[in-house]
Order: structure tokens, then sequence, then C-alpha cells
């Protein structure tokens, strides 16, 4: 029991540790990459759109 909980506060130790290295991203750096995957979805969902509506007039067309 006593080792489990040892190696528990070892394991939040170490990761805090961890946590410190990390270099978080600004403001400025979070918002242009939150509008980029924006985009990036937009133009996705546009293009799969777009490809369904072919595909279906296509199909309507043979049938």
């Amino acid at each position: 029991m006593k080792r489990s909980f040892k190696s528990l506060f070892s394991f939040f130790t170490e990761s805090w540790t961890e946590l410190k290295k990390v270099r978080w991203p600004s403001r400025k750096e979070l918002t242009n990459y939150t509008l980029i995957v924006l985009g990036t979805i937009v133009v996705v969902a546009l293009y799969f759109w777009v490809l369904d509506i072919g595909i279906s007039f296509v199909i309507e067309s043979i049938i």
C-alpha cells in the first residue's frame, strides 16, 4: 500500500516537472492556430459537399 502511494506521488511530481518544460503558445499564436484549423475545416467541408453533390448528380443521371 505504501509503495502505491509513493509511485503515485512520484508520477505527479514527474508530470509537474515535465509541464514546467512545456512552451505554451501566446494568445496571438493560439488565435492564429485556431483560425488555421477552422479555415481548414471549412475548406475540407466544402470539398466534400461539392463532391457529394457531384456524385449525387451522376447517380441521378444514371437512374
